[in-house]
């Protein structure tokens, strides 16, 4: 990180700013809430207010930290000097902005319990919500260390192999790093037995699955994490809960459409190859502008053979268990998260996936 002080930084005003982009994210969170909660589908508009202000609005957080060396200034307070001031900057600075989203995000919830209609408290969100945090900024701050201390030893080109050799190695462990993220639990007997024949129907193979506990926020998740010969299929609760065995059949047929198209290798090619040029045009490797334009070029083309992807899965799940069979999955997924399934007439060029109600009117065009 780049700090603005030339001298020893002085964590007083860093920390004043740390406080304000706290109290600002409560007020955005809870005025955000307001709005999304008068609004049709709000369920919906809650995933956007997330993906599209509040997130963004952490990671500028975190961009004004660290132009402000607050990590800095804290391992400076500390006393900590390298190679471990660095690391320790760093995870101040992750964990910092990761209080920012913390902070925007506690404000919304109260709304999304009242429009979802479910029983989930606050505290327990917020700790959820935590442990990811946490996580995420040990592993961000890890990957962030090799580009802080590469450029005096390290050439640009090869900063930005760390970066794809990173992103891909974060793919290989997601298995256990999902695990990691979550509490998770092994199916009992019957679980386990009832979802080997619905995998077995939806053509599904893996080597092993974990259940996600979500009672309290009535998540109905399933996807399939790690690399060939070590894929891990997660299930959460209410999945396994609300959903008969056709629909849960139907949903498994996408995933494993998913794991045949190789979406999540698009999405990962789209990332590594986005994240090398774009590490490659901030160290001066090459053209800065014309790596730029690549990077970005990259990144919409991914994005648009992701959403083919998610097409092809749907195709290879309906070949599996039928195209109304898919749908209806669909449509029960929606009705279970209270969401009203969008469609939209011009694809978003910046979405990785496809509108459900897109999907839902395509299949049963089929």
């Amino acid at each position: 990180m780049v700090a603005l002080q030339s001298a020893t930084p002085s964590l007083g005003p860093p920390l004043v700013f740390f406080l304000l982009l706290v109290v600002t994210g409560v007020v955005l969170g809870a005025a955000g809430s307001a709005v999304v909660r008068r609004l049709s589908n709000p369920v919906g508009k809650y995933r956007l207010l997330y993906a599209g202000v509040l997130f963004p609005f952490a990671l500028l957080s975190y961009g004004v930290l660290a132009l402000l060396g607050f990590g800095s200034a804290v391992a400076a307070t500390a006393g900590v000097t390298d190679p471990f001031g660095p690391l320790l900057a760093d995870v101040t600075e992750t964990l910092a902005a990761g209080t920012v989203w913390l902070s925007a995000y506690g404000s919304t919830i109260r709304g999304v319990r009242a429009v979802r209609d479910i029983d989930l408290s606050t505290t327990t969100a917020l700790l959820r919500m935590a442990r990811y945090v946490v996580v995420a900024s040990s592993t961000v701050a890890v990957v962030l260390l090799p580009l802080r201390l590469g450029p005096a030893g390290v050439s640009p080109l090869g900063l930005a192999g760390v970066v794809a050799g990173l992103i891909l190695v974060v793919v290989v462990a997601s298995p256990w790093l999902v695990a990691a993220f979550r509490s998770t639990t092994t199916p009992s007997e019957s679980a386990r037995d009832r979802l080997a024949t619905l995998r077995e129907r939806a053509g599904l193979e893996v080597r092993d699955t974990l259940v996600l506990d979500t009672d309290d926020e009535e998540t109905a998740a399933v996807y399939v994490r790690g690399p060939p010969g070590y894929r891990r299929l997660f299930v959460t609760s209410t999945f396994l809960d609300r959903f008969g065995d056709e629909t849960a059949t139907a949903l498994l047929a996408v995933q494993a459409g998913h794991v045949r198209v190789h979406l999540l290798a698009r999405r990962t090619g789209t990332v590594v190859l986005g994240a090398a040029l774009l590490v490659a045009a901030v160290t001066g490797w090459g053209p800065r502008w014309p790596l730029l334009g690549g990077a970005i070029g990259v990144v919409l083309v991914g994005f648009w053979l992701s959403r083919r992807g998610v097409r092809a899965a749907d195709d290879v799940a309906a070949d599996t268990v039928g195209s109304d069979m898919v749908a209806d999955a669909f449509e029960r997924y929606a009705d279970v998260h209270a969401l009203e399934p969008s469609r939209r007439r011009v694809p978003n060029p910046l979405s990785v996936n496809v509108a459900l109600g897109d999907r839902i009117d395509r299949l049963r065009g089929r």
